[in-house]
Formats: C-alpha cells, sequence, structure tokens
C-alpha cells in the first residue's frame, strides 16, 4: 500500500503530549540521592574591589557543607573560555568565582552548598563581603571617552577588539549622490527570558571516575569538551546531557561559569551538585543580546538607487566576553546590505568593555542589528527624497537571475527572488487599501502607520572554516532488528520540533511509519559527536546528515535484499520501504525483513558487516541565506502614545519546507520577541551600573493582549547548498519584524514631524513626541 509523503506536510509536534502532561524531565525534575544544593552570592556593586570575605558564620548555619570563594579554587577551576577570534581581541580573565574585584552587579563572588536549596539561600545572608568600591562606566560611548575608569587593568583602555570591512569606493558614492541620508540608531540591551532558567546537575562517580554533568544547554558536546579542558579531566570521562530544555534563545549557546563551578564541586564533595538559576539571576548574569550604538550614513540617488553606506558601530559587550561575545558584532557587518544592491558599504566595529553582563548570540546574533539599520535607513531614505518605501525596495533588489549574488561586504546569497515575497506580502495586507485608509483617518485625527521589512539572513551555520568550534554535523540512521528505526543526531533541539521533522525526512526515505522512529539527541554518551542547534543550523546543517546517512543504510540494505533475491542491486526498485525487482513486482523484500537479516547475518553478502547503519558527517559548503517580507499596520492614539498592531503579514522564504506547522510556529515566537524588542524590551542600567530591570516586574516582555493574529504565508527558493533545500528558519521572525513595527510607528507618527524614534517605543517615548509637536 502506498506511503503517503510526509515532507512538506503538516505533522503535530511528536514532542509535544510529554510537555503538556508534564512528562518531561528538565535539569530540575531530576532528583539525585544525596544532592547538594548550591546557592552563588552575587555582588550589588558594579565595579569593587573585594577587600575581604568573611565564611565562618554561613559554615555554621545549619545543612551547610562547604563555602566555595574564587580565591580558592583559582588554579583549580579554568578561566571561563572564549571561542571567537580577532587579532585585536583583548580577553580578561573571567574566573567562576570573582577573584580580587567584581567588574558587574551580578557576579558570583562565594558559592554556598547545602543540603537544601533553603539553607542555602538563608547562609548568603551570613557571608561578609567587604568591598572598596571603584569608579564604574556603564555607558559604552562613555566608555571610549581619554578619562574613563579603565576596567580591567592589563589594559591600556576599555576597547575590548576593533572588526572593521570596506568594500567598493565609497568617497566616490557620496561624492554622487544627490543625497545622503544620516541618522544615530540604538539597538538596546535585551534579556533573552527563556521560560526556564538555566540549571546545572552535576555526579562524580570516584570509582568510575566518570563526571556526568546535566544542563539546560543548546551545546552538550561543546561543553563536555569545555568542561574537560576546565577541569582537567579526560573528555572520554566526560559525560554532558542535556534534557528537556526550557526555550534557548542562544542565551544557551554558551559555558557558564556555573556550569563549571557545579562540576568542579560534585568532584570534590563526592556528591552529586544542583543548580537551579533564579529569574533575577537570570537577567543579571545570563547573557543579554544587541547592545550597540551605530551612526549610519547612506549615499543615494534622485531615482532612489542606492550607492554607498557607511556604518560606525560601538558594541557594548559588558565587563567581560562569553563565549562567542566577539564574534556578534561583525555578524552585523557581514549582512548590512540586506536585500539591496549596494556597491559600496564601510563598517567599522569597536567593542567596548562597560561594567555589565557580557552581551552574546540572542535570537538572530547580529542579524537584527543589520536588518533593522538597513530598513530604518530605507525608509528614511524614501522619506527624504519622497519616493514610496515599497518602490524604493523594489528598485535596489538583486533579480533572481543574479544569483549567486555576492554583496560588498562579500558574503554570497545562495539563491532568492525577494520581489516575490514583497509582492506577495502587499497583497495579503492590502497595502494600497491601508494607505487609502490612512489618509482617511488622518482627517479624523486619527494616526494610522504601514511598516514594512524585507530582510536575508545568514543561516545554516556553518562551514567550519568560519566557525570558532566547528560547523559540521553528525548523524547516524539504525534499524533495528525489529524494524524499528533509531536516528542520533548531534544537534540538541529544544523547541524547534526536530525530533518530529527528522523522523519525517527519515519515514519518507525508508518508507517506514513515523511512529516507528524514534530521534535522540543531547546525551554525549548516546550520540558520540555533534556541534549543537543554533543559527538556525539544525534541519540545514543536521538535517543534512541525517538525509546522508539515511542513503548509506538504503544502499546498504539494497545489497542485502539483491542478495536475498538472487537479483542484481541495480534491478531492484525502492518504493513505500519495500525492494522491488523491475518487471517482477511480486519479487520482493521490505526493509524491515532487510534488517532482520542484516542483524541475524546468516545470509549476508560474503565481506559485508552484520547491521544495519550508518553515519554521516556533514561539512556545508557555504551558509544558507533565508529571506522574506514583514508588513506591520499599526494604529497610535497620541493622546496616550499607545501602539496598536491592526494588521500583520510575513511572508517569509526559507527554502524547502520540511513541516509548516512547525515553520509557521518558529515565525509567530521570532515575531513576538520582535515586537517585544521594537515596543517593550530594554535592560537598563544606570549610572552606577546598577540593574534596574532586574525582574519581570521591570523587564516587559509582551503579553497576549500585545499579540495581534499573525498572517502567515511563504514562497519555497530552495538552496543549492543542501540537497534538502533547507535554509533555516528559528531566528526569521525575529529579524523581520523589529523594523517592520518600527518603520510603521514612525510611519503612523509623519504627521507631527517625526522621523525616528530609538526603540523601545515605549507610550511614554510616543506621548512625549506627540506633545511637542503638532500634527500637520
Amino acid at each position: 500500500m502506498p506511503v503517503s509523503k510526509l515532507v512538506g506536510a503538516r505533522v503535530k509536534r511528536r514532542e509535544d503530549p510529554r510537555l503538556v502532561s508534564g512528562l518531561a524531565h528538565y535539569v530540575d525534575d531530576i532528583d539525585l540521592p544525596q544532592t547538594l544544593h548550591v546557592a552563588i552570592l552575587r555582588t550589588p556593586y558594579a565595579h569593587a574591589r573585594i577587600k575581604s570575605i568573611d565564611t565562618g558564620k554561613a559554615l555554621e548555619h545549619p545543612g551547610v557543607v562547604a563555602v566555595i570563594t574564587g580565591t580558592e579554587i583559582r588554579n583549580r577551576v579554568g578561566l571561563v573560555p572564549v571561542a571567537s577570534e580577532n587579532p585585536s581581541l583583548r580577553v580578561p580573565k573571567r574566573y567562576v568565582l570573582a577573584v580580587e574585584k567584581v567588574c558587574f552587579v551580578g557576579e558570583g563572588v562565594t558559592a554556598v552548598i547545602a543540603e537544601d536549596r533553603y539553607a542555602a539561600r538563608d547562609a548568603l545572608d551570613l557571608v561578609q563581603v567587604e568591598y572598596e568600591l571603584l569608579p564604574v562606566v556603564s555607558a559604552a560611548e562613555a566608555a571610549l571617552a581619554s578619562d574613563a575608569p579603565v576596567i580591567h587593568s592589563e589594559f591600556s583602555d576599555n576597547v575590548a577588539f576593533r572588526w572593521s570591512l570596506k568594500q567598493g569606493d565609497l568617497s566616490r558614492a557620496f561624492q554622487q549622490a544627490h543625497k545622503i541620508v544620516k541618522q544615530r540608531l540604538v539597538h538596546q540591551r535585551l534579556a533573552p527570558i527563556a521560560i526556564e532558567p538555566r540549571g546545572v546537575l552535576a555526579r562524580y562517580l570516584p570509582g568510575e571516575r566518570e563526571l556526568t554533568v546535566w544542563s539546560s544547554t543548546q551545546i552538550p558536546h561543546i561543553l563536555k569538551t569545555q568542561l574537560a579542558l576546565m577541569l582537567k579531566l579526560p573528555e572520554n570521562r566526560v559525560r554532558v546531557i542535556a534534557p528537556e530544555v526550557g526555550g534557548g534563545f542562544g542565551s544557551k549557546l554558551n559555558v557558564y561559569a556555573e556550569e563549571a563551578l557545579v562540576a568542579y564541586l560534585a568532584i570534590t564533595l563526592k556528591r552529586p551538585v544542583k543548580w537551579i538559576e533564579g529569574r533575577r539571576e537570570n537577567i543579571q548574569a545570563t547573557i543579554h543580546g544587541r547592545g550597540q550604538i551605530g551612526e549610519v550614513a547612506v549615499a543615494v540617488k534622485k531615482d532612489g538607487t542606492l550607492l554607498g553606506l557607511q556604518y560606525k558601530v560601538i558594541a557594548d559587550i559588558g565587563a567581560y566576553h562569553q563565549l562567542l561575545t566577539p564574534g556578534i558584532p561583525p555578524l552585523t557587518g557581514l549582512m548590512l546590505s540586506g536585500c539591496y544592491r549596494i556597491p559600496a558599504i564601510s563598517v567599522e566595529v569597536t567593542g567596548v568593555f562597560t561594567n555589565k553582563m557580557a552581551t552574546d548570540a540572542y535570537r538572530g546574533a547580529g542579524r537584527p542589528e543589520a536588518t533593522y539599520v538597513i530598513e530604518r535607513m530605507v525608509d528614511r531614505v524614501a522619506q527624504e527624497i519622497g519616493i514610496d518605501p515599497v518602490r524604493i525596495r523594489q528598485k535596489n533588489f538583486p533579480k533572481p537571475k543574479e544569483f549567486p549574488f555576492k554583496t560588498a561586504t562579500g558574503v554570497v546569497y545562495d539563491s532568492g527572488n525577494y520581489a516575490s515575497t514583497l509582492s506577495k506580502a502587499l497583497k495579503l495586507a492590502g497595502y494600497d487599501h491601508w494607505r487609502e485608509e490612512q489618509k482617511r483617518l488622518r482627517t479624523q485625527g486619527r494616526y494610522l502607520g504601514i511598516g514594512i521589512s524585507t530582510y536575508v539572513e545568514i543561516c545554516g551555520m556553518g562551514p567550519s572554516a568560519a566557525m570558532p568550534a566547528g560547523g559540521w554535523e553528525s548523524g547516524t540512521v539504525r534499524i533495528e532488528p525489529t524494524g524499528k528505526v533509531t536516528v542520533l543526531t548531534g544537534t540538541s533541539p529544544h523547541g524547534q520540533g526536530q525530533e518530529t521533522s527528522f523522523a519525517q525526512i527519515v519515514a519518507d526515505e525508508l518508507g517506514v511509519e513515523l511512529d516507528d522512529i524514534t530521534v535522540l539527541h543531547g546525551d554525549t554518551a548516546v550520540v558520540p559527536s555533534g556541534i549543537g542547534t543554533f543559527g538556525s543550523r539544525a534541519t540545514a546543517v543536521g538535517g543534512t546528515a541525517i538525509f546522508y546517512a539515511t542513503q548509506k543504510v538504503k544502499d546498504k540494505a539494497r545489497e542485502i535484499a539483491a542478495h536475498l533475491v538472487e537479483a542484481d542491486p541495480d534491478d531492484l526498485i525502492f518504493s513505500d520501504g519495500e525492494f522491488r525487482v523491475k518487471g517482477v513486482p511480486k519479487k520482493g523484500v521490505t526493509i524491515q525483513e532487510v534488517a532482520l537479516e542484516a542483524h541475524m547475518a546468516k545470509r549476508l553478502p560474503k565481506k559485508m558487516e552484520p547491521g544495519l547503519s550508518a553515519t554521516s558527517v556533514f561539512e556545508p559548503p557555504d551558509f544558507t541565506y533565508p529571506f522574506g517580507a514583514h508588513i506591520c499596520v499599526v494604529e497610535v492614539d497620541p493622546q496616550s502614545g499607545e501602539v496598536e498592531i491592526r494588521k500583520y503579514v510575513a511572508v517569509d522564504d526559507c527554502g524547502k519546507v520540511i513541516n509548516p506547522l512547525l515553520v509557521d510556529g518558529q515565525i509567530q515566537g521570532g515575531i513576538v520577541q520582535g515586537i517585544g524588542q521594537a515596543l517593550h524590551e530594554e535592560v537598563i542600567y544606570d549610572e552606577n551600573g546598577q540593574l534596574l530591570t532586574g525582574s519581570l516586574m521591570h523587564y516587559a516582555i509582551p503579553r497576549a493582549a500585545d499579540v495581534p493574529r499573525f498572517e502567515l504565508s511563504r514562497t519555497e527558493t530552495p538552496t543549492p547548498v543542501n540537497p534538502l533545500g533547507v535554509k533555516g528558519v528559528g531566528e526569521a521572525g525575529t529579524i523581520g519584524s523589529t523594523p517592520a513595527v518600527v518603520n510603521a510607528v514612525v510611519d503612523a507618527l509623519a504627521p507631527f514631524g517625526v522621523t525616528h524614534l530609538d526603540m523601545p517605543l515605549k507610550p511614554e517615548k510616543i506621548w512625549q513626541q506627540c506633545q511637542t509637536k503638532s500634527a500637520s
């Protein structure tokens, strides 16, 4: 009986039943006998010298087993690693607990280990730390001043790194320009706010000399390697397990101090040790995203042709580097061309130390900043020269026949049809209708705005030569003796749905039932090698590895089947899970029967190894470049500053779609986070480096009432980079949405003479603009 194809079908996530019924296991759900609990004393000061630490009273508190300071373990646990490279990079030493001084509010100073988490938390109040306060620099621009306090004394100033790129004749572009449009743009700091904060559980078995670490991480294999290095352990004695992970958004694409600290404590105390992050800790000491301030200038002809772009940006990286901190701002520079032909581009990035938590990868990681820059500037240019923002975009798009398309920043876009997605979005949104409605409502004193964003992003991370820790991915497919299929992937899904989509790929290729396939991931003892899930790479790279492994399994199965039916392998047709002889349809054997024979090993071809499994490691030849068009319609109330999103349309192209249901989910979640940056979210430190948005009472994220119903559609432009044609979609919604919302609000406020507002566009900011200027 023919098997219906699953690739391209809207299959419900197989992961969901255990998640929604409460049967899944996150780090804090794992209970080991005799587990100790850790609480970390975090400094309340942004910059201070540690004069003394008195742990005596804390040690006497009932239930306390140990109290550890940074000085005690500075030579026993390695430094927090930095993987990114840059010739100008300055890397200050970051200990797992502060040694001698602290550099941001929330830096760990002392760890209390107790029989339960309540005793550990109570004992924190008994630790007495004497500080000598030091000058604070909390603003990135101020940190570059000649008289600014220097955070790290081993360096002469607060410059963390510099990165630049220049292609094309920018001077000529600016000379030929009809107008040069300039704007200062701010990308505020954001907190990722995964629904599950970080957590670590470690167990050491002295007899076996085996360390097992359960961590809420996106990169279990990389974490295993780094823990082995930090703790000076043989890597083959370290096992990392990522159980269910309650969201990451890049914040768990890291190696944190607490992961090594908890592992060290488990080894030293010879008991399991657990640390679970609180929400306030999460906002203080888990990485932040974005944090850029830039000056941009765009040269444009009278007809709207873009000639050149110059961008000088300061990246606020915080007090220390995390794993990928220095690698994020250059991604902004590489993607500054956006969807457009811009023959000359110059980018200068200055990374700056400040007394704050580090920035690092957060959903989009450098690409949302690039898209925001170019999309805001395209709207500014359209405004300055009096051209409709749709027309200026269409005029500067490369045509489909121009792909592969090389930009002035040096990246080569794989495939695209940018005009197609925009045209489809305009039609779905009813763009012309809303422009007429905008005119009508303005006569009534109501202010409607239409915002457009066309984006392209770099995904499928990526060729190993361009990655700090390898860009390949592994996949194993094994057919068991009973015919069931086990899939092992080196990616580490945590909400993306790859237990479903990977099973769809394998089911179609092997002709087996979806429920006969189990996808395993996240355990370094089960999956021998891998890189992880980030940068919208899991399906484009990890899925491709599984596809190739499946082809190897089919090739071996074909040889066995040919031997069993006494036919030439080339004379066999494989369809719906069965090998049949050409011209003799009744003569055949199922893949399940082949699998049993492969394991029984009694009727195999000579010199063939028993079993039916294969592993493939896919090294992508290049990145992939998804793209799309988002249109947002808002109405702004000038009396209150409130923004109502009346319509939101997104047309995205992520290449070949494996499961439309999963794609829609990723786009919807991404749009919400993009709306959050545009309208609500901002990590705020005051001039003393105090974190003012340290809880969800003060850090605003979108609520259900803030989010409209999204109208989603797509086009499919397969990539030639992998045989699946898949590009990736995990970050697309975030990248496309933020400029669409901001452009819409600024468009609504045009009668008030507003040409730009920095994010987040909170009601008070909008209200002030409306009060200081009267509508024309």
